[in-house]
């Protein structure tokens, strides 16, 4: 019998913050074994993509049933201390403010107990033709729970 891999496990919400995990990979790093700046956003977008699927935000129905897609308006980040080749980190995010067409994320990406980067992203819903719309009806209650922690916003 052959052995069978554990399921997916996907990050998880603690109280009001989302966890997601991730390994740094050779493909991750520049010649020297620092993560390439830019893909320290693409750590951010995929905890935040678990985060949206485990609160029940189905953005792929929202897109092919032509509602609109979240696109990202304004990023700030800090970066304080490189990850490197190997290492295990942590994005931890938090939602900070629901708006009808948007939402503010805080994001910080961990070792053990380092804080390595901190960003915020404004993200807004947009409709097929690019201008802002309202979101999806219950999702901004979504987002409302997760800000105020509770352990199940679906």
């Amino acid at each position: 019998m052959a052995a069978v891999p554990p399921p997916f496990v996907p990050g998880a919400f603690v109280g009001a913050a989302h966890h997601y995990r991730a390994r740094v990979y050779f493909e991750d790093t520049d010649l020297s074994g620092i993560v390439y700046h830019a893909n320290y956003l693409r750590y951010m977008e995929r905890a935040r993509s678990d985060m949206l699927r485990l609160a029940g935000i189905d953005q792929r129905a929202a897109m092919e049933g032509g509602e609109g897609a979240w696109a990202v308006t304004d990023l700030t980040i800090k970066y304080r201390s490189p990850a490197k080749l190997d290492d295990d980190l942590l994005v931890v995010s938090t939602v900070e403010a629901v708006r009808g067409a948007s939402v503010i994320i805080a994001q910080r990406i961990l070792r053990g107990q380092d804080t390595l980067t901190e960003g915020r992203v404004t993200a807004a819903f947009l409709s097929p033709e690019g201008r802002p719309r309202r979101q999806p009806a219950g999702w901004a209650d979504r987002f409302t729970a997760i800000m105020n922690g509770e352990t199940n916003p679906c």
